[in-house]
């Protein structure tokens, strides 16, 4: 028996070292012959410790989850989306202490555990659930090395932290299960632990990295810099990042902070946690029906969330092409309330498995379109989406191109409305007020069909229209002439040539003209960094198309000249083809492009033979590498910085 107790001790401390310390001491073939060392001995006394490591290989498989009420409720997070909601939390945190501290951790997307300890050992451990009770999910949890089966402390404790799985683990996962890779590493993590297989979560490899201490017994901590402490000194593993601010600007740069860094760390995370670290502050401060008074979670531009699909329609866009559109319950999310979300097409319904009656997970970013990311779980009602056979808006063919369904009727109304609604949105005409329910109905009372029809709107013809008085109609008719003389760029993007994005449009545009870029041959639109032969193809045969040609007349005659942007020819970038890798800490990419621009210089997405300069920040990848190769001049960010700064 001392023999079992050395044994597991050593095997334990090697184990946190390799787990918890990233920092092994000896190598695989040492710890698994000790190991079998303490198997042999457990098979023949038939003795296992209660923090043996062979309790951690998973067990079989559970018939169900038993409910486990919590000692204290674990409560959700309040969410900030924006500054003068982190703003509006400091403020109320001030009113209790003014001279508060405050921490700010990563807040890390997966499934929140709740462990249990008594007299030492581990007991229990349990997902969230409701706050009050989760499930337990202790055999599970129990295939996990990333947290101890005994510590020091030898009264009732709590723990809380979130299981994860790493990106590289599920990169490597996926790699090894081709025929049933996993979505995503939050849903990775969730299915890991909650699956009713421990052999399954030990495949998986999740671990938990801990974050709080929600209940103590005995000489609680005081502050959440004392629990971080605590539970880096009993062997849990927490995130090596951890700030104390005492200010709202020291607060917004370590949240900067993270924000710059999650990208380039192997967990997933969304957003970060921003908490009052006295236990005191905390106590005064109390608690909402569901949320800490004295924690936030700062939620970065995109956001994700469970909802049930109820119902799935088909919308006909501009090209004709048929987009599944999901109709969902209501979720929060990037704070909206969101009741619909797109699939790409009928092959991506069906690839991310998504059914009606089934639960998916939906991502929003602050102004994009809701997106669902693939079914989470599937209840006996779901059913299959069927794939439409003819269009449901004009009742035309489909004609299936790839995984792609179109509408082959060019007069189908729903396209030329969508065309139309492109043609005014902001990143092209730009026509302040000219709505998708307002072209809908001059389409439909007006015969409003072209773009050129737009400009030979008059007063008149919103008489007698619903919801159009004088000065909401002259409004929208100076909008409308203002836009005669949109960007070029913005042009190009507005008539909706197939495949040109607003990326795309600003490189015709430095053409100069339309007539211009009407005469580009296909070898000379294939040979652009941000053109390919699809998008060449699809650019000569709309300038070639007798229809395009005379609707880009009549708006020539209507007065609309597109104006193109006068480049800039001098400054510190002048003649230089830059691209930027890795990130910067000084500026986001899209300003550091904008400076690059107005110095001169173009600004590239990727490297190619035009390619003069590369800006290398930090996490710089395969574009540093292609350019290594290729001996184009590297800077790094200092001296990007130096040269802007002359």
């Amino acid at each position: 028996m001392d023999r079992m107790h050395e044994l597991v001790k050593i095997l334990n401390q090697w184990a946190y070292e390799y787990y918890v310390l990233d920092n092994p001491s000896v190598p695989d073939r040492e710890y698994d012959k000790l190991y079998d060392e303490l198997q042999a001995l457990e098979r023949e006394t038939g003795v296992r410790l209660p923090d043996s490591p062979t309790r951690r290989v998973g067990g079989e498989p559970i018939k169900a989850f038993a409910r486990h009420a919590h000692i204290a409720r674990l409560y959700s997070l309040d969410k900030a989306v924006t500054e003068d909601e982190l703003s509006a939390f400091v403020t109320r945190v001030r009113k209790v202490d003014p001279a508060a501290e405050f921490t700010v951790e990563y807040k890390f997307d997966g499934l929140t555990v709740c462990l249990t300890y008594e007299n030492g050992a581990f007991v229990r451990a349990t997902t969230r659930g409701n706050g009050t009770e989760g499930e337990d999910v202790t055999a599970q949890a129990l295939t996990v090395r990333s947290f101890p089966l005994s510590i020091g402390y030898r009264g009732t404790l709590e723990v809380r932290g979130e299981a994860i799985i790493r990106l590289s683990v599920l990169a490597q996962y996926n790699r090894e299960h081709p025929d049933e890779p996993l979505k995503n590493a939050r849903n990775a993590a969730a299915g890991a632990i909650r699956n009713l297989d421990p052999k399954v979560t030990a495949l998986r490899r999740p671990e938990i990295l801990f974050y709080d201490v929600n209940y103590m017994s005995e000489n609680p901590v005081s502050s959440q810099e004392e629990a971080i402490a605590f539970l880096q000194r009993e062997g849990f593993k927490t995130y090596p990042y951890f700030v104390k601010c005492a200010s709202l600007e020291e607060i917004q740069g370590a949240i900067d902070e993270i924000e710059v860094r999650r990208k380039q760390i192997d967990v997933l995370t969304d957003g970060a946690v921003v908490k009052v670290n006295s236990e005191a502050v905390r106590a005064e401060m109390g608690y909402t029906d569901k949320f800490p008074r004295w924690a936030i979670a700062y939620k970065f531009e995109a956001e994700e969330a469970e909802a049930t699909v109820e119902e799935v329609r088909w919308q006909v866009g501009r090209t004709g092409k048929l987009t599944p559109l999901a109709i969902i319950t209501p979720v929060e999310l990037a704070g909206a309330t969101v009741r619909r979300a797109t699939l790409n097409n009928f092959g991506d319904l069906t690839r991310k498995d998504v059914k009606v009656g089934s639960r998916v997970l939906v991502r929003r970013s602050n102004e994009v379109i809701p997106e669902i990311l693939g079914a989470v779980a599937h209840t006996e009602g779901s059913l299959p989406v069927q794939k439409p056979a003819v269009c449901p808006a004009c009742g035309a063919p489909v004609a299936e191109v790839g995984a792609n369904l179109f509408c082959t009727n060019a007069a189908c109304p729903p396209r030329i409305v969508q065309k139309l609604t492109h043609y005014c949105s902001k990143n092209a005409a730009d026509v302040e007020g000219m709505s998708e329910a307002t072209l809908t109905l001059l389409f439909e009372k007006r015969g409003v069909k072209r773009f050129s029809d737009l400009y030979a709107l008059t007063a008149e013809s919103f008489e007698g229209l619903e919801g159009f008085k004088e000065k909401k109609t002259g409004n929208l008719l100076s909008a409308i002439r203002e836009s005669k003389h949109m960007p070029l760029e913005r042009f190009l993007y507005a008539i909706g040539i197939d495949g040109i994005g607003r990326v795309a449009a600003r490189d015709l545009a430095a053409y100069g003209s339309v007539e211009a870029v009407a005469k580009l041959s296909y070898d000379e639109l294939v040979s652009m960094e941000n053109i390919g032969e699809v998008t060449a193809n699809a650019v000569v045969n709309y300038f070639a198309d007798a229809e395009n040609a005379a609707e880009l007349a009549r708006l020539k005659e209507a007065g609309v000249s597109p104006v193109a942007r006068e480049r800039v020819r001098e400054g510190k970038f002048a003649g230089e083809f830059v691209v930027l890798t890795g990130s910067l800490s000084a500026m986001s990419r899209p300003e550091a492009q904008k400076r690059i621009e107005a110095e001169g210089g173009t600004a590239q997405s990727s490297v190619t033979g035009k390619t003069t300069l590369v800006v290398a920040g930090e996490s710089a990848g395969s574009k540093l590498k292609k350019a290594q190769e290729k001996g184009i001049r590297i800077i790094n960010e200092a001296e990007f910085l130096a040269m802007l700064n002359g």
